[in-house]
C-alpha cells in the first residue's frame, strides 16, 4: 500500500514538472454508468457525420480492451488559456485551443516523457499514451480520477481554473493510489445552455454534437445547412461560447506553454485579411495547427458561410 502510494505521488510530482495542470489516477475498468448514455447519445444520432464515434463500443468504455493487463487509467490536464485574443472584434472567430502547434504534437510528447520516466523509477511499466484520437472517454476518466466535474455544457469543469485545457491520459498496467470524483458545481446555472448559438446543449449534460459549431467548422465535410446562417456568431473554426460565459473560467489563468502561443500575425489579422486569405497565407500561419484540419478549402467554405449572414 505504502508503495502504491509512494508511486502515485512520485507520478503526479513528475507530471507537474512536465508542465501538466494537474493529473487523476483511476482504476482501469468498465465505465458502467457513461455505457447507457453513450448508447442513447448515438442512438439519437448526436454524433452527426462523425460515424467513428459509432466503432469500438466496447473499447470506449473498457480501457482493458484498449490495453491489455492495464490497471490503471492516469488523467492529466494541460492549460491552453491564452494570455491574449484575436484584436479585430469584427474578425470570423477561431477557438482558443487552435491558436498554437496542435496539442497532439505537444502532448503526446509529454506523455511519452512521463511514460519513460516511470520506466526509468519504477521498472517494468507497460501502457499507451493517448491524445483525443482513439476511443477513449477522455472526460469521463479525468472527472473519475477528481480532476473536475462534467458541466452542462459537457465539459470537465474545476473550481481553481475553469475548463480551458486539454485532457489527456496514459493507461498502463501499474496499480496505483485511486483517487475519488469530486461533486458538480453548476448548481441552477444555466449560462452555457442559454448562451449556445445554435442550441446545442439540448438538455442539461447533454450536447447535440450535430447542432455544435465546433462540428459544423471541423467534422462536417459537406455543406454547412443554411438553416443555421445568422447563428454562427462568427466562429469560423471551433467555438468557444459555453466556455466564455461559464462562471467558473473567470478562474483561467494564461498558459506557460511556448508552443501554445499564436503567431502574431494570426491575432491581428482583420475581417478583410480573413475574406482575402490565400492558400499561402495560410499555410504559413497555420503551418503547425489543428486548424489544418480543416483544411484550406474548409476554412474557405466556414469564411464564406459567415460572409453570407
Amino acid at each position: 500500500m505504502a508503495q502504491k502510494a509512494t508511486y502515485t505521488q512520485l507520478i503526479k510530482t513528475e507530471a507537474q514538472r512536465l508542465g501538466f495542470l494537474s493529473c487523476g489516477v483511476s482504476k482501469a475498468e468498465f465505465l458502467e454508468e457513461e455505457a447507457p448514455r453513450l448508447e442513447k447519445w448515438l442512438e439519437h444520432n448526436m454524433h452527426g457525420e462523425m460515424r467513428y464515434m459509432e466503432n469500438h463500443f466496447d473499447k470506449r468504455l473498457d480501457p482493458t480492451k484498449l490495453v491489455e493487463g492495464s490497471k490503471t487509467v492516469i488523467s492529466l490536464l494541460l492549460n491552453y488559456f491564452p494570455s491574449r485574443g484575436q484584436q479585430d472584434p469584427e474578425a470570423p472567430k477561431i477557438s482558443k485551443y487552435a491558436y498554437g502547434t496542435d496539442y497532439h504534437f505537444v502532448i503526446k510528447d509529454k506523455l511519452k516523457q512521463l511514460l519513460n520516466f516511470i520506466q526509468e523509477e519504477i521498472g517494468e511499466v507497460h501502457g499507451r499514451a493517448f491524445v483525443d484520437s482513439a476511443p477513449v472517454l477522455d472526460k469521463a476518466w479525468a472527472a473519475k480520477s477528481g480532476l473536475g466535474w462534467i458541466g452542462k455544457n459537457s465539459n470537465l469543469i474545476t473550481q481553481k481554473v475553469g475548463s480551458f485545457y486539454f485532457i489527456a491520459e496514459l493507461i498502463v498496467d501499474l496499480e496505483l493510489e485511486y483517487d475519488t470524483p469530486v461533486t458538480d458545481h453548476c448548481g441552477s446555472c444555466t449560462a452555457c445552455i442559454d448562451a449556445c448559438p445554435t442550441q446545442a446543449i439540448v438538455e442539461p449534460y447533454v450536447v447535440d454534437g450535430s447542432k455544435c459549431i465546433s462540428y459544423f467548422t471541423i467534422e462536417l465535410k459537406e455543406e454547412i445547412p443554411t438553416s443555421y446562417q445568422n447563428q454562427f456568431d462568427d466562429w469560423m473554426f471551433g467555438c468557444d461560447v459555453c466556455q466564455d460565459v461559464c462562471p467558473w473560467n473567470r478562474f483561467s489563468k494564461p498558459h506557460n506553454e511556448p508552443l501554445f502561443n499564436p503567431k502574431p500575425e494570426l491575432l491581428e489579422m482583420t475581417k478583410k485579411d480573413w475574406q482575402e486569405i490565400t492558400q499561402d497565407v495560410f499555410s504559413t500561419i497555420f503551418q503547425k495547427s489543428a486548424v489544418k484540419r480543416t483544411k484550406f478549402s474548409g476554412l474557405q467554405r466556414n469564411i464564406r458561410f459567415l460572409k453570407n449572414m
